[in-house]
């Protein structure tokens, strides 16, 4: 379990750099909603 929320927090991370690196705030939102249910769909089927 540790591992596991680690490596979440690790690509929260991640993600959160790339929004500060994005100039378009319409394009990181996209971004996120297609990251969102692209985790809800690997995840729970």
């Amino acid at each position: 379990m540790r591992r596991m929320i680690g490596f979440i927090l690790f690509w929260m991370g991640i993600g959160m750099l790339v929004m500060l690196l994005l100039a378009s705030r319409l394009l990181g939102l996209l971004l996120v909603a297609l990251f969102l249910i692209l985790g809800y769909n690997l995840f729970c089927s």
